[in-house]
């Protein structure tokens, strides 16, 4: 019961978004967390942990909205392993009882905050895409096909974040004071191993402001190049259908959907992709959505903004061609 020490006392009037990092830099989606926090207008308080937390605080101290950086030095968070963070997060709870913890709705906030959440004995409020009040807040359900309106009556409300429906916090012009914090006790139930990374060149998925993805009808790994090349000519991230992904074209960490990545780039062309909803779950708040199909009675007509009905494996070196030129 020593996890719920907050419910004694009313929480403070101030918000705790957890920062997830690279170890040099916030990652973008804690400053969509951080504008989704300051629409509570209260105070915003950013948990950096890591080795490197005090070089990272400097810069997050920068951050419009945020009042202050709590800093836990400790290598024990380096790489993120939810057992330790999650017992950190409600360390830190239980020494300050914010009012809500917010956190982007990431592998990182997906894999930690329902652990912190449970550990606080509190119902999680997962994906948000809006806050009406302190209380309640706006949440896809159904790969998206509704929108569904929740309140909270837990005393601390625990939130992950949507980052593609937030804009990101401005990073310049901020002056937020920074407060070192205890390390939390550490679990030894998980150990961090290792990491393999996928090097490219091309703008990262989560963050492009272009997006090229192909689907099924790219019929093998050897065709689905041609969407790297497309990618490459635009100056685009790749990603992919589940469908593309599971047939083996491509490695999961492409896949755009309701069990992917959820993208909102300025531009999102689909390539040989149908526009089953679990698809358009990752995908359908971009900006521009353009699609090649040979079909016209795919569901992405209905959806995209621009259509070609053309067979991809001739309308895409023709539109390489034309890039390069």
């Amino acid at each position: 019961m020593a996890a719920r020490n907050f419910a004694s006392a009313a929480p403070k009037n101030a918000v705790l978004v957890v920062a997830e990092h690279d170890g040099d830099k916030l990652n973008p989606s804690t400053l969509s967390a951080i504008t989704a926090a300051s629409k509570l207008n209260r105070p915003i308080s950013l948990l950096v942990a890591g080795s490197k937390a005090d070089a990272i605080a400097q810069e997050a101290a920068k951050t419009a909205g945020v009042a202050e950086v709590l800093s836990v030095k400790d290598a024990a968070y380096d790489n993120a392993l939810a057992e330790n963070v999650a017992s950190l997060i409600v360390d830190v709870q239980n020494r300050h009882t914010f009012s809500h913890i917010f956190a982007p709705h990431s592998s990182f906030g997906r894999n930690v905050m329902p652990r912190a959440a449970a550990l606080l004995d509190i119902a999680q409020i997962s994906d948000i895409t809006a806050v009406k009040d302190e209380a309640t807040f706006v949440r896809p359900i159904y790969a998206g096909n509704a929108i569904s309106t929740v309140k909270s009556n837990d005393a601390v409300r625990v939130v992950t974040v949507r980052s593609t429906a937030f804009e990101k916090a401005d990073t310049t012009g901020g002056n937020a004071t920074i407060k070192e914090e205890a390390a939390a006790a550490t679990s030894d139930k998980a150990k961090f191993v290792g990491r393999e990374m996928a090097v490219s060149d091309r703008p990262s998925l989560g963050t492009a402001a272009r997006v090229v993805s192909g689907g099924r009808a790219l019929k093998s790994r050897e065709n689905f190049q041609i969407i790297y090349d497309l990618a490459d000519a635009m100056g685009a991230a790749v990603g992919a259908s589940r469908a593309a992904v599971d047939a083996g074209y491509c490695d999961n960490s492409l896949q755009i959907g309701q069990t992917g990545q959820i993208v909102a780039p300025q531009l999102y062309l689909a390539v040989g992709i149908s526009g089953a909803i679990q698809h358009v779950a990752g995908m359908k708040d971009s900006k521009i959505i353009a699609c090649i199909n040979k079909n016209p009675e795919e569901p992405i007509f209905a959806l995209a903004d621009y259509g070609l009905e053309a067979d991809l494996f001739e309308a895409v070196p023709e539109m390489i061609k034309q890039l390069k030129n």
